[in-house]
């Protein structure tokens, strides 16, 4: 019987991702990481490793049956993902500290602890799938339910990575998880799906980075595209590419954040058409698919929740090692540097990378 490291973060997806498992004759093994101090950890908004969530975990693998274990990763979960996080936004960009924390944590780490504890595999929630090609390839698709969709998330799977993965809920409609939750009786079978990052539950980030850092961020100038003073911001930090509200300028039209220059502390602002580019580099690109030798059709989302949109994946990018550029046949609004740009075709993952600025196309 295959032994597979189920990482349970006291959701209703993870927990039937363990039913689902021992349904299919698996022995699943229970495991919840400790990411983040407990006062941290409290839930303000819906997010994952409360201290609520590993005792719904808990109570769920004790129902099944199954062995279980928490995993303190709050020194590597620090180091790997908050200290990231930190240093993107104050180089002006906008992280995705979910995509570190499954890289770095839940596919690497917590791999580390299944093969030590005898597992074959890890599985997780994640509303996705892994496939095996005619040649013995692994690859990364869609889920099959689009609203739940989460392959994004999961860009930088390796191969050996992709070999030890189960992720039995890509198969699902989220309706018929709850179902399958509610008929086994679990105990967060209606619970709310987390929607906050677990280290800033209130969503203030500003106050995080000022009590991470221990410092305040100073104020400067919001300038326009031409660099004429319009008012002041209250720190560069806490503004996003794209943002209209809380810039407190009156104009005559709706005004963006469309650029942030951390070295004069400035903000620039314009109208929305200053927001639309067609093509970004993307750097530290991770290949699912066998690399591309020379530009190829593609989609490519540049948010979670964005819609993939037409475009060519350029493989030789800048010259860079690792980089590739992206060109859309339609200009796209709001790409911010430090998101992930992942490429499909069709529902297959083609790999992704970190948006690392604008190119003029």
């Amino acid at each position: 019987m295959k032994r597979v490291l189920v990482a349970m973060s006291g959701g209703v997806d993870s927990s039937v991702a363990a039913v689902l498992l021992q349904e299919a004759g698996y022995e699943c093994v229970g495991a919840t990481m400790r990411l983040v101090d407990q006062p941290t950890a409290t839930p303000v908004g819906h997010t994952c490793c409360s201290l609520n969530d590993v005792e719904d975990a808990r109570a769920v693998a004790y129902a099944l049956g199954m062995e279980y274990h928490v995993f303190d990763f709050s020194h590597e979960f620090d180091e790997k993902v908050i200290q990231k996080f930190v240093n993107y936004y104050e180089k002006g960009w906008t992280p995705n500290p979910c995509i570190d924390c499954n890289r770095y944590l839940k596919f690497d780490h917590l791999l580390h602890h299944a093969e030590a504890l005898g597992c074959d595999y890890v599985a997780t929630g994640h509303y996705a799938r892994v496939a095996q090609t005619s040649d013995g390839r692994y690859i990364l698709k869609r889920g099959i339910d689009a609203t739940k969709d989460q392959s994004y998330a999961l860009y930088s799977f390796t191969q050996e990575v992709l070999a030890k993965t189960l992720l039995p809920i890509g198969e699902w409609e989220k309706s018929r998880v709850r179902e399958i939750a509610e008929a086994h009786g679990l105990v967060n079978a209606r619970k709310h799906d987390s929607q906050d990052i677990c280290f800033v539950p209130d969503g203030d980030y500003v106050a995080f980075l000022e009590r991470y850092e221990g410092k305040t961020f100073a104020r400067g100038e919001l300038v326009d595209t031409e660099g004429k003073v319009l008012g002041t911001h209250r720190g560069a930090v806490g503004y996003t590419i794209g943002q209209r509200r809380g810039l407190g300028i009156a104009a005559s039209e709706p005004i963006y954040v469309v650029d942030k220059d951390m070295e004069t502390n400035r903000v620039i602002v314009g109208p929305n058409d200053a927001l639309r580019h067609q093509a970004l580099l993307a750097a530290e690109w991770n290949w699912i698919v066998p690399p591309f030798d020379a530009p190829g059709e593609v989609t490519v989302k540049i948010r979670y929740n964005a819609k993939d949109q037409p475009a060519m994946l350029d493989p030789a990018g800048d010259g860079t090692p690792g980089t590739v550029a992206i060109r859309f046949e339609e200009p796209q609004r709001a790409i911010a540097p430090g998101q992930a740009a992942v490429a499909y075709r069709g529902d297959v993952v083609v790999g992704g990378g970190t948006i690392v600025r604008v190119l003029q196309s």
